[in-house]
């Protein structure tokens, strides 16, 4: 399975960056991932259609963190994780800035994912998001970081 995570914008805090690039090197064992910086939501949409990025003319399926997005548990996640892996196409988690996602950024999605009802700094959404792609791979193998509550 190709996973991307994508974020708009530089990233200011040198331990959002650490704690991102520990949780991608975790999930690596359970899939090829990768952590990309965009520079605006077009950058995004254009990596998700293929137009972007060294890998052109591969599209991925867009997962935009939004908070008018669905709440799923962790093992809701590692449901769709494992749906997604048969379907065998790449996906695209998008975590937006400060501002969050056009209208029309959301109609490109292919499913939007909230976090929950609180309000996160986009940075520290973006971790969130890659502790619970990693605990959904734990899930689906069984691991013991996840006990379940």
């Amino acid at each position: 399975m190709k996973i991307k995570v994508a974020w708009i914008g530089k990233t200011k805090e040198a331990a959002i960056q650490d704690l991102t690039q520990e949780y991608l090197k975790r999930i690596s064992r359970f899939a090829e991932i990768e952590g990309v910086a965009v520079k605006d939501e077009a950058a995004l949409i254009a990596l998700a259609r293929g137009q972007q990025g060294p890998r052109r003319n591969e599209r991925s399926k867009l997962i935009l963190l939004d908070s008018r997005g669905k709440q799923i548990s962790s093992e809701e996640l590692a449901v769709m994780l494992e749906r997604e892996q048969l379907n065998g196409m790449p996906l695209l988690f998008g975590v937006g800035g400060s501002d969050g996602f056009s209208d029309g950024a959301r109609s490109q999605a292919g499913f939007a994912l909230s976090l929950g009802k609180m309000t996160l700094p986009h940075e520290l959404a973006r971790v969130v998001l890659v502790e619970q792609i990693y605990r959904a791979f734990t899930i689906l193998n069984k691991h013991p970081y996840h006990l379940g509550h």
